[in-house]
């Protein structure tokens, strides 16, 4: 008898807490390798060069600490005016209030990409949700520039009322030929969820589409 465990014996084993821990408690729907930097150095370390996964970690923290709506901001530029919106004529500012111009931003970002100096191909971040041993794909983290009111966001993206924003984002799905990203804002946890609570995988996609 003295061998039989008890029923409860998980519970029992949770509350053994004997003092403060290193392990990462916080709960996340991204695969742990998504918030690893890409470094070229070889696996084996040579003689007087940091270790691979020093680097790795270094190189983590120091991305990290990087904010891009506070980039943008101390270069002069205003993340909400970076999205297109309609023309408006009968609302232009006179010149002595603008700064710059009269005329309104009309080119998409997208005309200004260049992604010749990028690290990872789309497929290679997106791949990043892969976890070994797993066949769902987690969503990767990122940051969006997305209106912060979601209805109108999704009828009208260039509605003069909307007020865009750097938004921490799942990225789900990248298609090849119109060369976007599907995204997925993150809940107040920093989850990625649907509207049951559950964690969204594969890219997101329905049985119905």
């Amino acid at each position: 008898s003295k061998f039989k465990t008890p029923a409860n014996l998980k519970g029992l084993l949770d509350k053994q807490v004997v003092g403060p821990s290193t392990e990462d408690l916080t709960e996340s729907d991204f695969p742990v390798q998504s918030f690893n930097p890409k470094v070229q150095l070889p696996f084996k370390r040579v003689p007087g060069q940091n270790p691979r996964k020093v680097e790795v970690e270094r190189k983590r923290r120091l991305y990290l600490s990087f904010d891009i709506a506070e980039l943008l901001a101390s270069k002069g530029i205003d993340s909400n005016q970076l999205m297109p919106r309609h023309y408006d004529p009968d609302n232009i500012p006179p010149i002595e209030e603008t700064k710059d111009t009269v005329f309104p931003i009309y080119l998409p970002l997208q005309v200004f990409d260049n992604d010749e100096f990028d690290c990872r191909t789309p497929e290679e971040w997106i791949s990043l949700g892969l976890e070994p041993g797993c066949s769902d794909r987690k969503p990767v983290p990122g940051k969006a520039l997305l209106p912060t009111d979601d209805v109108l966001g999704h009828e009208d993206p260039k509605n003069q009322e909307l007020i865009y924003k750097w938004i921490d984002v799942g990225v789900l799905d990248y298609d090849k030929e119109t060369d976007l990203y599907l995204v997925h804002k993150t809940d107040k946890k920093g989850l990625v969820r649907d509207e049951e609570g559950r964690p969204i995988l594969n890219g997101g996609i329905t049985p119905e589409g």
